[in-house]
């Protein structure tokens, strides 16, 4: 037997011995502790949009969670990335330097702020923006006038950096974050997939101005739909708040709005949830450290590479990860481990090749062309023998 069939044969049998038999989905939410009842709450206080005291509950829980002064709730993670783009001073033409390696909803948010994309490659080891070829770029492409980035290709604006901790790995942010501050860059943190994940003792999203979080179906704790701005710039948190509130001048009666704003605020229903779900969070990951143990286990015996949060730091272990070793094998796992009813994805299409951002300018993307042939994410919810671990 060939490797790679012996690896998708023992990749079946873990994901059935972790998740049982039947069709096993890649990551699925758990609803075990109180949402029935804060849901019933919202229903009976008749306050189910976004007006109600869990929408401010939910942001205490994440700015207390992630030790930062200040958040904003969002209807999702797109819309949290898209104010934040606009509270940091981007604007329409501008370019802001961020990863192809990373799901759509982070090159759309640029493109609602009339921003242009530009890609740099990420790192093998933390599929995250590489810090060595973000200085690279600049060093050819990055000028600075008056303490501004400039692209000298270009000549627009380089207004901001987005990396993104891809599934859960923190990138190099440390170093991001030196060069932005000697390039006079802003730096926002994707942390859509991030949440219970840091770079040393510090969670993700706090290391530049604004991070920003997810809260989608198959994310790590869910609101059905949301997200979140965090910060510990009070003016920044609160132009975000104003912007996701249709920029509303708060009065008792009258409706004034002094700047173009949108209806981004989280509805009380998605908060409640959220609510119940940050009660549960400290289980959740680690119940999920014990699934990524057991996915290490069986790819360490295989000599295959699972990817891991590197020394020093902590991944939520979202969504497991391992590198193959051509993109056969990988076509080859994907189909079979799927046609077995364990669901298993790629890596996605990189942002660089779609029609919309074909044109948009490239550092050198080898070691995101390579990944995009070999990563694989395997199954790993919270299983069903460990729901008990959740309930009260």
């Amino acid at each position: 037997m060939k490797n790679i069939d012996r690896l998708i044969t023992e990749t079946i049998s873990v994901a059935k011995g972790i998740y049982g038999d039947g069709f096993i989905p890649l990551h699925r939410p758990v609803f075990e502790g109180n949402e029935r009842k804060y849901l019933v709450d919202c229903i009976d206080s008749n306050f189910v949009s976004s007006v109600g005291i869990k929408v401010t509950e939910f942001e205490n829980q994440i700015a207390e969670f992630t030790k930062t002064k200040y958040a904003v709730a969002t209807v999702n993670g797109t819309a949290a990335l898209h104010v934040a783009l606009e509270v940091i001073g981007v604007v329409r033409d501008d370019e802001v330097l961020t990863q192809a390696v990373t799901f759509i909803a982070t090159c759309n948010a640029l493109s609602y702020a009339g921003a242009y994309p530009v890609f740099v490659d990420v790192d093998k080891d933390t599929l995250g923006m590489s810090p060595t070829a973000l200085e690279i770029f600049l060093q050819a492409n990055g000028e600075k006038r008056n303490g501004v980035c400039y692209n000298k290709s270009s000549g627009r604006r380089i207004s901001a950096c987005v990396p993104m901790h891809t599934f859960g790995f923190p990138c190099q942010i440390l170093e991001i974050a030196i060069i932005c501050t000697e390039w006079g860059i802003a730096l926002i943190e994707d942390c859509a997939e991030s949440l219970g994940s840091y770079c040393g003792t510090s969670h993700t999203g706090t290391f530049g101005e604004l991070g920003i979080l997810s809260f989608n179906g198959n994310k790590l704790i869910t609101t059905g739909g949301g997200g979140m701005i965090f910060t510990d710039n009070e003016e920044l948190a609160r132009r975000a708040k104003h912007k996701t509130t249709t920029s509303k001048i708060p009065h008792a009666f009258e409706f004034v709005h002094d700047e173009i704003g949108y209806n981004y605020r989280m509805p009380n229903l998605n908060a409640a949830l959220g609510c119940a779900q940050m009660e549960r969070l400290p289980e959740i990951l680690n119940v999920k450290s014990d699934v990524a143990a057991q996915w290490s286990k069986l790819y360490d015996g295989h000599n295959a590479n699972i990817v891991t949060a590197g020394e020093n730091n902590i991944a939520n272990n979202w969504l497991n990860t391992i590198v193959l070793e051509s993109k056969s094998d990988r076509d080859k796992f994907l189909e079979q481990t799927n046609a077995n009813g364990v669901m298993t994805r790629p890596l996605w299409t990189l942002m660089s090749k779609l029609e919309m951002f074909k044109n948009c300018q490239c550092g050198d993307l080898t070691n995101s062309l390579w990944l995009e042939d070999r990563v694989v994410n395997v199954p790993s919810s919270v299983p069903d023998s460990k729901l008990e671990i959740l309930r009260d």
